[in-house]
């Protein structure tokens, strides 16, 4: 099946946008995380297609060049949530399924609490609910010791060390595909601005998040370095819906390159569950 890509704008901000499998199939929103845009799910679209998905993916703020607005602020979770619910809007979906994965499922979470009208259901992948985040960054478990990388990415001059050497640090932990848009001017500096306009204080301060009041499934890898497995298990209890968690063995934190197939499957039951 084929994909069509095309853009929309929003206000000042055009973004890149691709969507693909059946028109009449259950639409299926997408949302990549940092550092790769929505190339990340190349490998899990064409299984959700064979399914009989309908799914949108999008190049987010700051990924898409031509949404790339200068400073921090711009960068903000009220933004972001705003900029998922304008694609939808201007592809006229009223309701579809959400997946979200690192940054895209802190986003989900947002998403699910503040608008559960206009999701059948959620996905999340390796990243939990933000109060369960908050909660392992409190309890003594290694969580803080695991998000002690952000300090590095929002402090000055975290672009030049990142991009030194061809983009050294970013090739050795990043998927191969996911460094060269990096490359080009101000996508690094876009990119890290999420970090920036959250976690400029003390990280557990800044995330809270509304309980989930669709039904939702929390997939996490054990081998997954940056989020451990208590803010994962915990995601659960702010859920107020069917729940389901699902652990993936033996696999990194870049689930949607590295396990397409258990990711798709994982969405594939989420949608099946909805009907």
């Amino acid at each position: 099946m084929t994909t069509t890509k095309s853009q929309i704008t929003l206000g000042d901000l055009t973004f890149d946008v691709a969507v693909g499998g059946p028109a009449d199939g259950e639409p299926v929103l997408l949302l990549h995380g940092f550092p790769h845009n929505s190339g990340s799910y190349d490998g899990v679209v064409g299984l959700l297609h064979d399914a009989g998905l309908h799914t949108i993916t999008f190049d987010q703020r700051g990924y898409s060049p031509g949404a790339r607005p200068a400073g921090v602020e711009p960068y903000g979770i009220d933004h972001l949530v705003g900029d998922a619910l304008g694609v939808l809007d201007a592809l006229g979906v009223e309701r579809c399924l959400l997946v979200g994965h690192d940054w895209g499922g802190i986003l989900g979470w947002q998403l699910a609490a503040r608008h559960p009208e206009r999701f059948t259901g959620y996905v999340a992948v390796s990243t939990g609910h933000s109060s369960a985040i908050a909660g392992a960054l409190r309890s003594g478990s290694d969580q803080r010791e695991r998000s002690s990388y952000i300090a590095a990415f929002i402090a000055d001059g975290a672009e030049e060390k990142l991009l030194a050497r061809n983009a050294v640090l970013l090739r050795r932990t990043c998927p191969r595909e996911a460094v060269p848009p990096l490359q080009e001017p101000g996508a690094l500096t876009a990119a890290l601005n999420w970090y920036r306009a959250t976690f400029n204080g003390d990280i557990a301060e800044k995330l809270s998040g509304g309980r989930v009041t669709i039904p939702t499934t929390m997939v996490w890898s054990d081998g997954d370095t940056a989020l451990g497995r208590e803010q994962a298990e915990g995601s659960g209890e702010f859920v107020d819906a069917d729940y389901r968690f699902v652990e993936l063995s033996g696999v990194d934190h870049w689930v949607p390159e590295k396990a397409p197939e258990a990711l798709a499957a994982a969405i594939i039951d989420r949608a099946g569950a909805g009907r």
